[in-house]
């Protein structure tokens, strides 16, 4: 019998390898688009969170809309304001980017082998946690376009939420944490959005070593 929650996990996983190896912008953008939507649809195949209410599920809606239309939207935005198509010259290149995305698979798997004392349902779920929030912060370190790193910023969050996911058996604690760290989220990306567009009109790219240049 096909698991959907085991497929889900692959796919999210696939998301995070494409993202460390691709350049293009757009691509990245509706990568992350695919693994918010996934992330978001994960907690409805879990089986402590299968008898959820109505609210449960308008919840769920609006995650989806949120990582899987509203943030990416707005992302597409900036980079049409700034007309950048490709990360050329990042910190780590791709294919040094996507073994490090491998390594950081084997090392969830292991951090996840010495938490087996947590109860956990689906330890492949806390593997993936720790691989999507790893992954993100590499991103963010590895990438010298704001762009990108805003984008490892959003996979971090999303590891962070399927963290929550894994470690809670109550749906409840789930909403409260997830509300809070979406409106976070939101103003980081409006907030980004308009940095963005300030650093191309200052500087007419938006790699952020060129911050250096802002000096006394």
């Amino acid at each position: 019998m096909i698991n959907i929650t085991d497929i889900s996990l692959v796919l999210i996983l696939l998301s995070v390898l494409l993202s460390l190896a691709s350049s293009r912008l757009v691509a990245l953008v509706k990568i992350m688009a695919a693994q918010g939507i996934l992330v978001s649809l994960l907690p409805l195949f879990l089986q402590h969170f299968s008898n959820m209410g109505s609210g449960g599920l308008i919840f769920f809606q609006v995650m989806i809309l949120i990582k899987g239309v509203l943030i990416p939207g707005l992302l597409f935005i900036a980079l049409k304001r700034v007309v950048i198509r490709r990360e050329i010259e990042p910190i780590i290149g791709y294919h040094a980017s996507l073994f490090a995305g491998l390594v950081i698979i084997l090392i969830s798997v292991y951090i996840t082998n010495r938490l087996a004392s947590l109860s956990v349902d689906n330890a492949m779920l806390l593997t993936t946690a720790i691989t999507t929030m790893s992954a993100g912060f590499f991103l963010m370190m590895s990438r010298r376009k704001a762009i990108t790193q805003v984008i490892g910023y959003l996979m971090l969050e999303n590891g962070i939420y399927m963290v929550g996911t894994a470690l809670t058996k109550h749906s409840h604690t789930v909403y409260v944490i997830e509300f809070g760290v979406l409106l976070d989220l939101l103003v980081g990306v409006m907030i980004m959005g308009i940095i963005l567009n300030n650093i191309n009109h200052a500087f007419d790219d938006i790699d952020t070593d060129l911050l250096n240049r802002l000096k006394d």
